[in-house]
């Protein structure tokens, strides 16, 4: 990956880029809540489940579906996945969470990479709601369109959604930066593997059951700093 490429994708990964991630725990506040994450060995081992067999298998494999759409130009392959993972995502909170930073990002990617026309016409059938775009595919489709490699992709989507549920944990947990840093570098070679699992045509697949649940228990809670 040339420098350009790199220093491009990374926008739309940095905590930084306004896709309003910062709103969003995944779960995480009513699994604390809920006292299924009590300390920093509880969060590790909640966020490498959801990795494992979660995120990893289910958007982990759209996002390579989005880098196959955009290499073959062809949408349809886009618009499957994504409709598939709006179908399997069952929570309410969390597929509106992923709608709506799927589409923060498409938009200013439309925009900025102009040379992009699949994009463009990926962005025009969102805006016409005939797909859902969800944050998996239109980070996926943005990164190939900036150059990146499929496995360097899925590692930037895993990245971004550790690096979110740690912001998400620093808030709720009595955790620090140097504890978040150490988990965070722990689950460094999980995305390094998971990412290079990932390969064309794969079937998306999700079993992560604790996480779902505590997902869908978040919009009863009675005092939330999240929206999901």
């Amino acid at each position: 990956m040339n420098q350009l490429a790199l220093i491009q994708g990374l926008r739309f990964v940095d905590s930084f880029f306004p896709s309003g991630g910062f709103a969003y725990s995944s779960g995480l506040e009513a699994a604390v809540q809920g006292e299924a994450v009590r300390n920093a060995e509880d969060l590790s081992r909640y966020v490498e489940d959801l990795l494992l067999n979660g995120m990893g298998r289910r958007e982990a494999v759209a996002v390579g579906l989005a880098h196959d759409a955009m290499l073959k130009q062809a949408l349809q392959i886009a618009f499957d996945a994504d409709r598939e993972l709006d179908a399997m995502k069952t929570g309410r909170e969390s597929r509106q969470a992923s709608r709506q930073m799927g589409r923060q990002i498409i938009r200013i990617a439309a925009e900025q990479i102009e040379e992009c026309s699949l994009l463009q016409d990926f962005l025009a059938a969102v805006e016409a709601e005939r797909t859902p775009c969800h944050l998996a595919m239109s980070l996926g489709l943005t990164l190939t369109a900036a150059g990146w490699s499929r496995e360097d992709a899925v590692a930037g989507y895993l990245y971004q959604v550790a690096t979110g549920l740690m912001s998400a944990a620093l808030k709720l947990l009595p955790i620090g930066q140097r504890e978040g840093q150490r988990l965070l570098d722990g689950w460094m070679s999980l995305i390094a593997e998971l990412s290079g699992q990932v390969q064309p045509d794969m079937t998306m697949t999700s079993w992560s059951p604790i996480q779902d649940i505590y997902a869908m228990r978040h919009s009863r809670l009675e005092s939330r700093l999240f929206r999901s």
